[in-house]
């Protein structure tokens, strides 16, 4: 998926995705490229320097975490409703 708002993903942004990752069963990430954070720590999400327009995919260790990640890429989709 594409990170389509305009500030791309900064704390506020991030926070939001952690507080859903929080109540996974498992470990949510975010992945850039090669390079991967927990979707729970704000701070490894932002490490990872996601501005808009950039790629990037949420991947779960368990699938009973599947409408977490729905709610995931929602909230992306919309820009995080900023």
């Amino acid at each position: 998926m594409v990170i389509v708002n305009d500030l791309g993903l900064h704390a506020r942004s991030a926070a939001k995705i952690a507080e859903l990752a929080q109540a996974a069963n498992s470990e949510v990430w975010l992945q850039k490229g090669e390079e991967r954070a927990d979707a729970k720590s704000i701070i490894d999400m932002l490490a990872l320097a996601c501005q808009k327009g950039s790629e990037v995919a949420f991947v779960i260790d368990d699938e009973t975490d599947l409408n977490l990640l729905d709610k995931i890429v929602k909230l992306v989709e919309s820009g995080f409703g900023e």
